[in-house]
Parts: C-alpha cells; structure tokens; sequence
C-alpha cells in the first residue's frame, strides 16, 4: 500500500520512523512518502519537507509564520492530490494536520490519527470536527480512550510508541568515553527542537553550569541545528553538544533539564531524575494560560495527574529556581528517591512496548476491512 504521512517535529520523526518499520513488518509492498525528519528518511521513501521548515509553536510564533504555515499546507494538500495514497496517517501536529485531514477526508482518502491532539487540554468541541474527519485514532496516552468516549467516539490504544524506541536503544558503554565525558556526574540539558526554545530557555539552562563546579553538563543536540547554532549561546563555557544519543546521555546522567514535551516522558522512563522547564512568548503564553484547561504541562504529570516533577513556567524558567531543583534532585536523597518511586508507578501505568506494531497492525486491518 501507498502511505502518506505527516509529522511536524522531532517526537513526531521518532514516532512515524517507528511506525514505518511497524508497517514494512505487516506490509511488504509498503510505499512512503511523508513530511517528517531524518529518522522517518532512514526509513525509506520520499521525504518532501523536514520538519525544521515546519515547527512554529505557539500562537504569536505561528502568526509571524503565517505565510510559511499557509505555504507549507497548500504544498501537502497538493502533493496528496498527485499521489493519491492509500491512506494518510498523521501524527500529533494538530494545527497542521487537522486542516489536512479535513482536504483528504473530502477528496476520499482514509484519515488515520496517530498520537492524538491534545484536545483534552483545551477547546475540546474540537472532537466534534474530529469524529468527522478522521476515520481511526489511535491514542498513546492511558487517559484519552475514556476522554473520547464522553464525546462518543471510540479510539484505539495502542500502547506508546516511546517505550519501543527506548527498547531498540542500544547502551552505549564508551558513551563518556567517545564523547569527551569523564567520570563526574552528569547533568543533561535538553532544550528542545524548536528555534524558540533555544532562544528563551537554553540561556537559563546554561546559567546553572557554574553553579555545579563538580559536575559536568551536556546539551542533547537536535539534528535540525548545527553546531553554530548552540554555540552562540554556549560563548566560553566547554559544554559538549550530543547529537543522536539522547537516551545514551539521559541514561548516563544523575540529572536532567528538559524542555516540556515528549523528552520528560522519555526522560521519566530513562529513570533519570529531572526538572521540567518551559518558557514562550509572553503573549502566547498569556493566551494559553486563558484557555488551556489542565493541571500540568508536563506528559510526566498528566498521566499521573501527580506533582511528579518539577514544572518551571515562564518567569519561574529562571537559572536561580533551575539551579535549585537540581540541587535538590543532586542533594537531598529524599526528595530524589519520592521521584524514582513515582517513576516506577508511571512505567507501570505506560505498559510494555508494542505500540508501533500494534497501531500498524491495526491500521492495515482497518484498510482490509477485517477489524471490528
């Protein structure tokens, strides 16, 4: 079969890799083409647009690339009417992909949503326009198959599709070795892969390097930046950037600062002790703030709707208060051992590996029409 996907940041690459693989399991005539990364083209097919051309997050960061957003939307509703895939799946990247699962459902392509809006956070009458334009979703997270049920809608949980990278990950004995690292603990910084968290909230992650002389600090680099990217904010300090190891760095550090994303669940499953960071736009975050409905910001604490671990908000996204949580998580061995134990009550509530396998499997079924 012929399968178009679509995803617009770095989780998104990860996760549609996977699920290619899943696929080409099931499917050996299996064909791709996609808007995705480099993981997704190591994979096989054509990749008609990185991801790096594609990820605005936020409402003023989106408004200020309008004309890239529009540009970007009209090239993928193009390029699926020229090659009219069997289906299309896409993957979380709500904004977007929902504008181009309402142009396929229209021209008669099967819609498949794999990793689901968070419409559980904010403006949830987007269901309503979902049930009528996606034909399956398959959903990651434990709580979202009852969320959709109070809106009538029946989804597939399939499992998440981060315990199946974090299996295939191969541990890396010479990681400190191969990377310049001695024997001092480790603090890992991952600031994200977008522009804008570089811009806001790398410089705060990086104000706390003096403050740990006797540690050491790595940046877990995103392959869509170069080197002369990170290295403007980095000026004197020696702080290596590590590109295409993150888990082999989280799994070797006694601390991590991660942006709020996809990372703070990987890092939770990685059992690596961390404090969640975010900073944005003040506008948008204010606009935010009026309409998202939820507890947290951190995939780590929504799925156990627990104060697992540290959020740092936009003025609390400061050096000082992220130095402090990371003296508490180096220092105080009550406070870092309460974490760990929170961590393996979510590794239990996550489930076993599988969902890549799963949704693929599903998925084809669905397109045969043998699943019920």
């Amino acid at each position: 079969m012929n399968y178009y996907l679509i995803a617009g940041e770095a989780s998104g690459d990860l996760h549609g890799s996977n699920l290619m693989k899943a696929l080409k399991q099931h499917d050996s005539e299996a064909e791709f083409r996609y808007f995705g990364g480099d993981l997704m083209k190591a994979e096989g097919g054509t990749l008609k647009m990185h991801y790096s051309e594609m990820a605005f997050m936020g409402f003023i960061e989106v408004i200020a690339n309008l004309g890239t957003v529009l540009k970007n939307i009209k090239l993928a509703k193009q390029d699926i009417l020229e090659n009219k895939p069997d289906v299309l799946i896409l993957i979380d990247f709500p904004g977007f992909n929902l504008k181009i699962a309402d142009f396929a459902k229209k021209q008669g392509i099967p819609v498949f949503y794999y990793i689901s809006p968070k419409v559980w956070a904010w403006n949830q009458k987007r269901v309503l326009k979902i049930k009528k334009i996606v034909d399956r979703m398959f959903c990651i997270l434990p709580f979202e198959v009852e969320f959709y049920r109070t809106w009538g809608m029946e989804v597939d949980y399939v499992g998440n599709p981060i315990l199946d990278a974090i299996e295939s990950n191969q541990p890396d004995s010479q990681f400190r070795l191969s990377n310049g690292l001695d024997e001092r603990p480790l603090i890992a910084l991952l600031p994200g892969s977008r522009r804008q968290e570089l811009d806001r909230v790398l410089p705060e992650m990086l104000k706390t390097a003096d403050r740990f002389p006797n540690c050491q600090f790595a940046i877990a680099g995103a392959p869509s930046f170069s080197e002369k990217d990170y290295q403007k904010y980095l000026g004197d300090k020696k702080i290596p950037v590590i590109v295409n190891a993150t888990y082999n760095l989280l799994m070797n550090a006694e601390a991590a600062v991660v942006t709020s994303g996809t990372a703070t669940l990987e890092t939770a499953l990685l059992k690596t002790p961390q404090v969640v960071v975010y900073k944005g736009n003040p506008i948008s975050i204010g606009i935010a703030r009026m309409l998202v409905n939820i507890k947290y910001i951190s995939l780590v604490n929504l799925v156990m709707n627990d104060d697992v671990v540290k959020e740092l908000i936009q003025e609390d996204c400061s050096g000082k208060k992220i130095g402090d949580e990371l003296d508490l998580i180096l220092h105080d061995q009550k406070y870092r051992a309460a974490m760990m134990q929170k961590y393996d009550k979510l590794a239990v509530r996550m489930g076993a590996p599988g969902a890549s396998g799963r949704a693929a499997e599903l998925m084809l079924k669905y397109l045969q029409g043998s699943a019920r």
